[in-house]
């Protein structure tokens, strides 16, 4: 049982039913928490995976994450200052990567991908760290379940979903040294700017945490106080920052060190634990996948990684110029085949979330000379050029009950204990949206998988 044929026999099931899409959607709108950040826009079904598939993406995603990782020491001898320089960052966010990096990287991840027309995934970018979105998808599907039509299907089908709300409980206790007997004080930490947008979802997802065994608020980084060999939210000492800020908002503005310095400098000195440390970000950044996507690096990787990686990492390259080979193996100079190739290509900064500062070549509002001009001033800055990944629409119920086409972003998660779930957000084929995502409207979903042990 794959991902099509148990998409296609949901279909029917609705079908059959006359359930619509807002019966199917069920609750939703009650969670206040949910409905805090996703403002009711949900998806009428969840996605579907089957056992090997989703077993085949958490391998890829997990070998592409141990990749990445190791790029400091493959080809810069261990300099993580210098492999900073190369993907992109700037001095500020180089210095507070060096005064946080852990012991090891994180294992929470999210691969935000299409699934294009050969069925494979392909990725859009690769988000490590905490200041993860989607990760209360397992909310999204549990609610649905509560529908006799979804919960006769996933029963028939033996269909689960990985409770990523939990895990991540489970990865901030593991990569903090917190055992599970403990309760350790933890403060959801944004940054200023963005705290009053964030906070009442933040308010919401510190209950949560509290009900998991955890003392825990919300706060901004501005609040966070450092004296007497402590982390102090007013009267209370803190044992863990769960940051939500990104090393992006250190260049927000120029007192930004002001801030950040004497937190970073406590978590050094083991007064406080980050989760997670800013080195996440690092390897967050799209120029690290430059590398992977390198030709004159893939004699540093196994056969068994490549082989990985090339299923779904597309062609991807720092705007460098110079020649640089193409996947057919053709050698081609970058900045010539970028100016003849735009409705090929992205052109994207690589240290910015969200779809912030992307450049799409293939839109009607991207000119011949608009991306000349971008593509030109990008050069020997932090961007990469990657190739255009045309994802295959999906069915989902509509209002109707008749199926409507949708285009989805799945966003795979990684966690400690391996496969964490997906997050879908997804935008209808008719609306025409080329970046996906919260702040630009998309609805919302979870995924449902085949559990590995059915027969």
């Amino acid at each position: 049982m794959n991902r099509v044929t148990l998409n296609d026999l949901y279909l029917d099931e609705v079908k059959r039913s006359g359930a619509t899409a807002r019966e199917l959607i069920g609750r939703q709108a009650e969670s206040a928490m949910q409905n805090a950040f996703y403002k009711g826009q949900y998806l009428s079904r969840p996605l579907f995976l089957g056992a090997d598939e989703c077993q085949q993406l958490y391998a890829d995603l997990e070998c592409l994450r141990a990749a990445l990782v190791s790029l400091p020491d493959r080809l810069y001898g261990g300099d993580l200052a210098a492999f900073s320089r190369a993907v992109g960052m700037a001095d500020v966010q180089i210095s507070a990567i060096l005064r946080s990096r852990g012991i090891t990287v994180t294992k929470q991840s999210r691969a935000d991908l299409y699934i294009d027309e050969t069925g494979r995934f392909r990725l859009l970018e690769f988000n490590m760290g905490s200041g993860l979105g989607g990760m209360d998808n397992s909310d999204i599907a549990r609610t649905m379940l509560e529908h006799p039509v979804l919960a006769e299907f996933a029963e028939t089908h033996s269909l689960t979903f990985a409770d990523t709300l939990r895990e991540q409980v489970n990865n901030t206790r593991v990569e903090s040294g917190f055992g599970p007997g403990s309760r350790p004080m933890m403060v959801i930490t944004d940054w200023p700017s963005s705290f009053k947008v964030m906070e009442p979802y933040m308010r919401h997802y510190v209950r949560r945490f509290g009900e998991n065994g955890f003392d825990a608020d919300a706060c901004h980084i501005g609040q966070l106080e450092v004296r007497d060999e402590r982390v102090w939210l007013g009267d209370r000492p803190v044992d863990i920052i769960n940051r939500l800020f990104m090393l992006e908002d250190l260049l927000e503005y120029p007192d930004a060190p002001a801030l950040m310095d004497p937190i970073l400098d406590a978590a050094h000195r083991g007064w406080v634990k980050f989760f997670t440390p800013m080195d996440a970000g690092l390897f967050s950044a799209k120029g690290a996948l430059a590398m992977l996507s390198d030709e004159e690096n893939r004699s540093r990787f196994t056969a068994g990684e490549l082989a990985s990686m090339d299923r779904i990492l597309p062609w991807t390259r720092m705007v460098r110029p110079g020649p640089v080979t193409l996947e057919d193996g053709r050698r081609v100079d970058l900045l010539d085949y970028a100016l003849a190739h735009r409705r090929d290509l992205a052109l994207k900064p690589t240290a910015l979330h969200g779809g912030h500062g992307i450049l799409l070549g293939w839109t009607k509002d991207t000119t011949d000379q608009m991306w000349e001009e971008q593509v030109r001033a990008a050069l020997d800055g932090p961007y990469i050029l990657q190739r255009r990944i045309q994802p295959v629409p999906e069915m989902f119920p509509g209002e109707d009950g008749e199926p409507v086409p949708w285009i989805v972003a799945w966003g795979a998660f990684t966690v400690v204990n391996g496969y964490g779930g997906v997050f879908a957000r997804a935008s209808t084929v008719e609306s025409n949206v080329e970046v996906i995502n919260v702040a630009g409207g998309a609805h919302v979903g979870s995924c449902l998988h085949v559990r590995p042990d059915a027969g």
